[in-house]
């Protein structure tokens, strides 16, 4: 499925009707380059799965963790690490086993630990710098979803 939002609140709320399908141990895989929304989206899964936290990004701390929701939301940036060995270092499969939703941005630099995660692509328009084209593709039970 394809969206087009126009503005980071667009993207956050994409997001957030989204975080109404997502199940304990859904695995979001981002891909996108610098800026094209992805800690906006994962702000809208927040607020989609009822958490109040400050949602920011993870660059430095690399996992942010916030509980306080339907379901825990464990926001991860692999920016930093290079492999999926760097990422099972950090306890990836106890993440996995705490029944939240692990939302990945730079998926691609550990694709080899992730299983048949929910694959979250948001592009840049370039004439519009608001604009963004975020593809989602992870099953059936999206079908549903709009903005």
């Amino acid at each position: 499925m394809e969206f087009i939002t126009r503005s980071p609140q667009e993207t956050e709320r994409l997001g957030a009707a989204l975080a109404q399908y997502l199940l304990p141990g859904d695995v979001l895989a981002y891909t996108g380059d610098l800026g094209a929304g992805k800690t906006a989206f994962t702000r809208g899964l927040a607020t989609g799965l009822g958490i109040t936290d400050r949602v920011t990004s993870p660059t430095y701390t690399v996992v942010n963790e916030y509980l306080s929701g339907r379901l825990p939301l464990f926001h991860f940036d692999m920016y930093r690490l290079h492999s999926a060995d760097e990422l099972f270092d950090i306890g990836w499969e106890d993440y996995l086993t705490r029944g939240g939703v692990c939302a990945v941005e730079w998926s691609e630099n550990v694709e080899d630990a992730l299983e048949d995660p929910i694959r979250v692509e948001l592009r840049k328009v370039d004439d519009d710098p608001k604009q963004r084209v975020i593809s989602i593709e992870g099953g059936r039970r999206f079908a549903d979803l709009s903005l």
